[in-house]
């Protein structure tokens, strides 16, 4: 039987019910086997059944948290990466989800653009195959077949275009981009390190207070958006020191020539 998505398996819950599912209906309820839940207990990730008169009965946090068990391992993650974030003892589905959310949300609404061959060829000239390719490599043009590209960041690509409109080559502005791109991983390393290392790890150390995971999901939905504040606003001083000094050098050398 073909999973279930979470949000089906939630249909007709009733929190707070005392458990009166079997292993066999829960089996049944979430398409899962009875032999792979009861491998799922026995790894940590689902917690134990109510025992009544010798029979074990799985109330609806056992199919909600056994239909994040499949969304996740959907997406590509291992059991053994499920239970360190969700296992038997771990924070509620609720709290995870919450958290997951803020983990996965768009960093901004920016819609994709579809461009034909002959419509890139119209805006950046005949690109050579090398400099096609390092575009795709650098993620500014995504094939889909047919002569078409999707283009994940029309915004990108626009001052790509107004930077060769200034007398740049094309190769030589796919060199900075790869340069900056690089720099960037390397800064956004360092943002989600610090996250890690100054709020995750002593929330995670202290044994994941209930109470403080609205805080930690917050600091995660606002670690983007200030990181990008952060590097914008020194991207301007730097940015501002090094047109001084270029063309600082620039103007003192014309001077000398009019000597």
């Amino acid at each position: 039987m073909a999973n279930r998505p979470l949000r089906a398996l939630r249909e007709g819950s009733s929190d707070g019910a005392e458990p009166q599912l079997t292993v066999e209906q829960l089996a049944s309820r979430t398409g899962m086997s009875v032999r792979n839940i009861r491998n799922h207990q026995s790894r940590g990730l689902l917690p134990p059944p109510e025992v009544r008169s010798r029979v074990g009965y799985y109330g609806e946090e056992h199919v909600t948290r056994l239909g994040l068990i499949q969304e996740m391992q959907a997406q590509g993650f291992k059991l053994t990466a499920i239970k360190h974030l969700i296992g038997e003892h771990g924070p509620s589905t609720e709290q995870f989800l919450g958290l997951r959310r803020a983990v996965t949300a768009p960093f901004e609404t920016e819609s994709p653009e579809v461009l034909s061959t002959a419509d890139l060829a119209e805006r950046f000239g005949e690109a050579t195959e090398k400099e096609t390719a390092k575009a795709q490599k650098l993620g500014l043009l995504v094939p889909i077949g047919d002569g078409l590209f999707e283009v994940p960041s029309p915004a990108l690509l626009r001052a790509a275009e107004e930077v060769l409109a200034r007398g740049v080559s094309l190769a030589a502005a796919l060199s900075v981009i790869e340069r900056v791109k690089r720099n960037s991983e390397t800064t956004s390393r360092a943002f989600v390190q610090l996250f890690l290392d100054q709020v995750w790890k002593p929330f995670n150390e202290s044994g994941q207070p209930n109470d403080r995971w609205p805080e930690i999901t917050e600091a995660i939905e606002r670690l983007r958006p200030l990181a990008s504040e952060v590097v914008l606003a020194a991207f301007k001083q730097t940015m501002e020191a090094e047109v001084e000094k270029a063309f600082g050098r620039v103007l003192e050398d014309q001077a000398k020539r009019s000597r």
